[in-house]
């Protein structure tokens, strides 16, 4: 297949699912208030003041869905993906109208990740080797390959529902994923991953013009887990299969922003005494919110760091290792130095606790009103 045919096909995926996902979105919205997947904001972690419409990841998975039946290769393991993400929808409905509960979400997409790991075979069977006592290029998982990978594509469908907490946020981070994993399989000829990344970016993209602040429609836990599903079963099929440094660092980079605000809050609320499933208000996006920041300004703050890492990992899928491991060292620093910074700062502003001093805040605006 010639490369014009390639660009071609990325392209015409890419405006399919783009042109479906926004033509999709109306209807959506409509059904939603329909049949009462309705956000109705009644905690101070959400951002919103007015009820609004849920359940717009449906216009997502129809526009990417299409796309990808046309455009996309179908073989055994993406038919094993796409039956996993049907499930991951179809949780995510449920979960938008009647609220389930976290245990039993954690089960369904516990079958659903191990079916394209079982089926499939999607495994992360071997990690580049980083010790320099050792002779062996690489570190085989074994067994452990199938509990590793369904831990990671649970990981990370849960991480991009977690930072899904200002307009727009979670959407724009994971266009920018599915961007950045699309250049790094057309640089590394990988024509499957591709096209599929292709149509979930303009799936996201045509959903955008209704999901950014002011939020018409929010995408749910029907998107944003879609959304993680996906991100996560194609860095295993695009991004590990490499045999270099870059096969452990580079779907990390890409992940690296609800990765680490997943990281941090499994760290924040294991360290208060309570469950890691708890909700609270001390994600990234809402530390920026306490410092000052509107909600487009902290989106687009998230979209910047994002972006950057995307950055990081296509030059290191083009570069040399010793330029690959000192770009990933110059981005960990980054990432780390702004860490402590958006800490310190959000700690400065209420020394109490985030979500009581929310609240207090709240408080006292009512009393001087």
């Amino acid at each position: 297949m010639s490369e014009y045919t390639v660009i071609g096909m990325v392209v015409a995926a890419f405006i399919a699912a783009g042109v479906l996902s926004y033509l999709f979105t109306p209807p959506v919205k409509r059904f939603a208030q329909k049949i009462g997947a309705i956000d109705v904001p009644k905690d101070n972690r959400r951002m919103h003041k007015q009820p609004i419409p849920r359940l717009g990841g449906l216009a997502i998975f129809g526009g990417f869905l299409c796309s990808i039946l046309v455009f996309g290769r179908l073989d055994q393991t993406m038919l094993c993906v796409l039956l996993g993400a049907t499930i991951i929808v179809a949780l995510g409905i449920f979960d938008d109208v009647l609220a389930l509960g976290a245990k039993l979400k954690f089960a369904v997409q516990i079958i659903a990740a191990a079916i394209p790991v079982c089926v499939g075979g999607l495994q992360i069977r071997l990690f580049t080797s980083l010790n320099p006592f050792s002779d062996a290029p690489f570190f085989h998982l074994g067994v452990f390959a199938i509990p590793v990978t369904i831990l990671w594509i649970v990981g990370i469908t849960n991480a991009v529902n977690l930072i899904d907490g200002l307009d727009g946020l979670a959407v724009g981070v994971s266009s920018i994923a599915a961007v950045t994993m699309l250049a790094v399989a057309l640089l590394t000829g990988n024509m499957v991953i591709a096209v599929t990344m292709a149509a979930l970016a303009g799936a996201c993209i045509g959903f955008m013009p209704y999901n950014l602040n002011p939020a018409k429609i929010f995408m749910g836990d029907t998107g944003s887990t879609f959304l993680g599903y996906m991100l996560a079963t194609m860095s295993i099929l695009g991004l590990f299969k490499f045999y270099a440094v870059i096969s452990f660092a580079v779907p990390f980079l890409i992940l690296g922003l609800p990765i680490f605000d997943t990281a941090n809050a499994i760290i924040r609320r294991v360290a208060a005494g309570r469950s890691p499933m708890s909700p609270d208000r001390g994600h990234v996006h809402h530390k920026l919110i306490d410092m000052g920041f509107n909600q487009k300004q902290a989106v687009a703050i998230l979209y910047a760091i994002s972006a950057t890492l995307g950055l990081a990992a296509v030059v290191l899928t083009s570069s040399g290792e010793v330029k690959a491991i000192v770009l990933l060292l110059a981005v960990l620093a980054v990432i780390l130095v702004g860490a402590c910074i958006i800490y310190s700062a959000g700690h400065r502003r209420h020394p109490g606790g985030g979500e009581q001093s929310h609240a207090q805040e709240e408080k006292n605006d009512h009393e001087k009103d």
